[in-house]
């Protein structure tokens, strides 16, 4: 049996990044979000949540779980703290990712990374798709989106590096057609 096509989707704040996820699951691939891993590890991982109070104390911890806008208001105010944390978060991020990515049987695997080439994660993954939206759209659907977002690539960089693009400005169906034309090529041609 042949291993999956690896799909990463990146993409600004806003641009619709997990609407594309959704479109690609509802065309049978297996799909994984980082930021829900993220979520997760804050929310269980007891080596993560003793770091965190190790670093920062029981500020950001709230009934012995870890308070993500108390975490969230720390790093985006403070680039090394944001550094300490991805530090942390990354290893764990990819280690869950491809303990999920080898349990997969179908022909293709997707992942939303909003990092993706900032992280230098592209490498790992046979394509990339880039969802980007006009910085109007993308305000509309996000209004928290400055301090985040100055992290990010900019936008042109991200589609002359991906494989596919998609310029999200119109509707959900749209979206959908994109990544079922997206996900017929793949499964067809093997990645």
């Amino acid at each position: 049996m042949s291993r999956p096509v690896t799909v990463a989707i990146t993409g600004g704040i806003g641009a619709g990044k997990t609407e594309a996820l959704r479109a690609f699951a509802r065309h049978g691939a297996a799909v994984a979000s980082s930021d829900e891993i993220v979520h997760r590890l804050l929310a269980e991982d007891p080596e993560v949540l003793e770091a965190v109070r190790g670093r920062w104390g029981d500020d950001v911890i709230d009934d012995g779980r870890i308070d993500r806008s108390r975490v969230a208001a720390r790093v985006f105010a403070d680039r090394a703290e944001l550094q300490w944390l991805e530090g942390l978060l990354h290893p764990r991020v990819v280690r869950e990712y491809e303990a999920w990515k080898a349990e997969q049987t179908g022909a293709l695997t997707v992942v939303e990374i909003p990092l993706l080439y900032e992280t230098g994660a592209d490498k790992r993954f046979d394509r990339v798709v880039a969802i980007t939206a006009p910085p109007e759209v993308r305000a509309e659907r996000r209004a928290s989106m400055n301090e985040r977002e100055a992290r990010l690539l900019p936008d042109e960089e991200k589609r002359a590096r991906a494989d596919y693009v998609f310029v999200n400005e119109g509707s959900l169906q749209e979206l959908d057609r994109f990544v079922a034309q997206v996900v017929k090529e793949l499964t067809r041609s093997g990645g």
